[in-house]
C-alpha cells in the first residue's frame, strides 16, 4: 500500500497553554495511530499570541481516515480543535 503525508493543525484553547506538553501528548497519539513513523513539528503564529502546533507525519494509506486520531488529540487538555490541513500521497 502507498504512504501519505498528513498535516495536522492543533489549536490550543488560549495563548497560555503549554505547547510542549500538547505536542508531546499529540506525538504519542500519532505513534499509537501510525506507528513509530517520521514526523515534523512546527509552530505557526495565528494572532494575539495564539500559536498553532503543526505536525506532519507519514502514515500507511491502509489506515484509512484520520477521524479517530483527530478525536483522540481533541481530548488532550488545553486543545481547542484539531484539523487535517493537508494529505499528500508519497511517490516513489
Amino acid at each position: 500500500m502507498a504512504k501519505a503525508i498528513v498535516t495536522l493543525k492543533i489549536m490550543p484553547e488560549d495563548p497560555g497553554q503549554d505547547l510542549d506538553r500538547i505536542t508531546k501528548d499529540a506525538e504519542e497519539k500519532i505513534v499509537g495511530f501510525a506507528g513509530d513513523t517520521e514526523h515534523k513539528v512546527e509552530r505557526e503564529p495565528i494572532a494575539f499570541g495564539l500559536v498553532a502546533v503543526m505536525i506532519k507525519f507519514v502514515v500507511d494509506e491502509s489506515k484509512g481516515g484520520t477521524d479517530s486520531l483527530e478525536e483522540e488529540i481533541n481530548t488532550i487538555e488545553g486543545v481547542n480543535s484539531v484539523e487535517v490541513t493537508d494529505v499528500r500521497r508519497i511517490i516513489g
